[in-house]
């Protein structure tokens, strides 16, 4: 492990300190930790696990939410596809306590709470993200650790280059040593698999679809290809924008809002693509801190601003994402009830 750079063994009491939450974690650190919350939130914390990586480790989510006799409607989190990206898998951490923290007092996340349930996967990537923490020499791993095919002696797929979503098109390589090697096929990756079994499953329930990555400091909005524009392309930008506004008022970082061709780079086969290609309305990426100067090795002095902001934004497209859902069927079903009545009176 990268115990030169950062903490490596933390005792299960720590889990409860404010300092847990600054420091990077290993996988045997996030598992336990996961464990944790299920024990101490009972009521609102289960765990699933949906998968399994190339090298058979399982794939787990917390389910977070207040129980209901009815079936609910949910918000996908996942973190952590991209092994390096180690502020991803910190961010869930701190998104999980925070609204654990706070549902019990803050009105707005208990209301959220009661009619939402959040499904979020910490660590997607867990053997890539492993193999990241291996040592110094390891500590970029972008990719899966599945094997080449055919002669390929590189190991790796780019996980957010697998997924069935003009998979193969653009942004992409075939070369399987390549960073942005896509796979033999659409969904060739059982990670992938996973997260596309899950979302169909539910893909009725989940009104908004948020994957965590690093960095940037942008929020990216469906599509990645050049030539394909979402059908709500302006309520995407419109919520992105007032997510980053949100993020601005914690610390004054700017985020960059729109599709990856547009402030980024062009590219396909990503989850957020896919979310929306499925009809999932609300499907965002982000790329959290920071803008280059440190890239993927964020120090860890900017763990907690950089999960306080991010939280303002994710917080902000979760608010919007609820209202429009209950707020506005209120009205509609108001409305009706109000025509309803309007022509009852008129036959009588």
């Amino acid at each position: 492990m990268c115990v030169s750079m950062y903490s490596a063994v933390w005792s299960r009491e720590e889990t409860t300190e404010r300092n847990y939450y600054t420091r990077y974690h290993n996988m045997s650190e996030i598992t336990a930790w996961m464990e944790q919350m299920k024990r101490e939130n009972p009521d609102v914390v289960s765990s699933m696990v949906y998968g399994q990586t190339y090298e058979r480790r399982n794939i787990t989510l917390l389910k977070i939410g207040l129980s209901s006799t009815g079936r609910k409607k949910a918000i996908w989190m996942d973190c952590g596809i991209h092994a390096r990206e180690w502020i991803a898998p910190a961010f869930c951490q701190y998104f999980v306590r925070e609204i654990l923290r706070t549902y019990k007092t803050d009105t707005k996340v208990n209301e959220m709470m009661k009619n939402l349930d959040f499904y979020i996967t910490p660590v997607l990537n867990v053997d890539g993200y492993i193999y990241s923490w291996h040592n110094e020499s390891t500590r970029l791993w972008r990719k899966s650790r599945s094997p080449g095919t055919g002669g390929c002696t590189c190991y790796g797929t780019d996980l957010n280059r697998n997924f069935y979503a003009n998979w193969g098109m653009v942004g992409v390589s075939t070369d399987c040593c390549f960073e942005t090697y896509c796979g033999t096929k659409a969904l060739s990756e059982s990670e992938a698999w996973a997260v596309t079994d899950m979302l169909g499953k539910m893909r009725e329930d989940i009104l908004a679809f948020l994957t965590i990555h690093s960095y940037g400091q942008l929020i990216l909005v469906p599509y990645g290809h050049p030539n394909i524009s979402a059908p709500n392309y302006d309520e995407l930008m419109e919520v992105g924008l007032g997510a980053a506004k949100a993020i601005k008022a914690v610390h004054g970082m700017d985020y960059t809002v729109g599709t990856s061709p547009d402030v980024l780079y062009a590219n396909s086969g990503s989850s957020r693509d896919f979310a929306r290609l499925i009809g999932i309305p609300l499907s965002f990426t982000f790329e959290l801190r920071d803008k280059g100067e440190h890239g993927f090795e964020l120090p860890e002095d900017q763990i907690q601003p950089t999960c306080e902001e991010a939280y303002a934004g994710a917080q902000h497209i979760i608010t919007y994402t609820h209202d429009k859902a209950f707020y506005s069927y209120a009205a509609t079903v108001r409305a009706t009830l109000s025509t309803i009545i309007c022509l009852y009176k008129k036959v009588k």
